[in-house]
């Protein structure tokens, strides 16, 4: 699976399997694989790991109390929740409140790959312009968790075969917004439709604004943005007539905004934005961690708008 992919393509570098040592070598990289069925099972100090930051990304606990048993295991230090945590965890988009991760924080959530999307616009397009309410949809690639033709499913559509069927799911994207953006608690609604693509999704937000918006200097502020604030690593900016979803794959931003898309008439505002729900949001994921575990490195330009 690293080797090969069926949508990023073949792995650019070497690798090689060490059988004895149970890991891969990635470009010279060591990469331990450790087998267990519950994290009770783990001893990290084992394999000369301390103070371990845990990426959880197995869909089995979204609560504080599920993931609390990785830091049972002698060498854990900290967890981070790969999905919308549960509760009080604080749910964090980078880019956007980061800076409240405390040194206390041992369990996070780096929210999902839709909240990352919407997340950064909503918070520049509130700074400039005061957003009052707007309705999210989501345009997403089929998942894993979708069957490939029709079978029984516990979740209400997502047994219909992903690969034949446009398929209309709840998203908690829009409420998990105010976790990372307590200003627009309560003021966003969405919704998802799951369509036969494997991945890159469609983010389509519309808002009503508190003052009158013009098209060309919406368009204008987040193309600024994507180039000269510290939030470029989030907003990327297109303004292309000929740009499809496949056009996205292996973007390492959070979202792109589609100029060429955008709305405006009065105080209603439609603005759309690719992303890669794959890639965009690992990097998400990796610059949380990197924030944890103290790995700084420097942001050209500086500048923030």
């Amino acid at each position: 699976l690293l080797r090969r992919d069926s949508i990023h393509g073949s792995f650019a570098g070497t690798i090689s399997v060490d059988e004895e040592n149970e890991a891969i070598i990635a470009n010279g990289n060591f990469i331990k694989v450790i087998y267990a069925s519950n994290p009770s099972e783990v001893d990290y100090t084992e394999y000369g790991i301390e103070n371990a930051l845990v990426i959880d990304n197995t869909g089995k606990w979204r609560d504080a109390e599920g993931l609390a048993q990785h830091l049972k295991c002698k060498g854990a230090a900290r967890v981070v929740l790969t999905a919308p945590g549960k509760g009080d965890m604080k749910n964090v988009v980078f880019g956007v409140n980061q800076a409240d991760i405390l040194d206390e924080d041992k369990i996070i959530s780096a929210a999902s790959c839709t909240t990352n999307a919407i997340t950064p616009l909503l918070k520049v397009l509130h700074d400039k312009y005061e957003v009052l309410n707007g309705h999210v949809e989501t345009v997403h690639s089929f998942t894993n968790d979708q069957n490939l033709i029709d079978n029984y499913h516990k979740a209400d559509r997502r047994g219909r075969a992903a690969t034949l069927n446009m398929v209309i799911t709840e998203t908690g994207a829009a409420k998990a917004v105010a976790k990372a953006l307590p200003v627009l608690k309560d003021k966003l609604t969405g919704n998802s439709v799951r369509v036969p693509t494997p991945n890159v999704s469609l983010a389509i937000l519309n808002l009503t604004l508190a003052k009158d918006v013009d098209r060309d200097e919406v368009n204008e502020y987040i193309r600024q943005i994507s180039i000269g604030s510290n939030m470029q690593g989030q907003i990327g900016y297109v303004n292309s007539p000929e740009v499809v979803s496949s056009d996205f794959i292996g973007s390492r931003s959070a979202c792109i905004f589609d100029a060429q898309a955008t709305i405006a008439s009065g105080t209603r505002l439609t603005a759309y934005v690719w992303y890669d729900n794959e890639v965009g949001y690992s990097c998400q994921v990796l610059r949380i961690a990197e924030l944890m575990s103290g790995v700084a490195y420097p942001k050209v330009p500086s500048v923030t708008l």
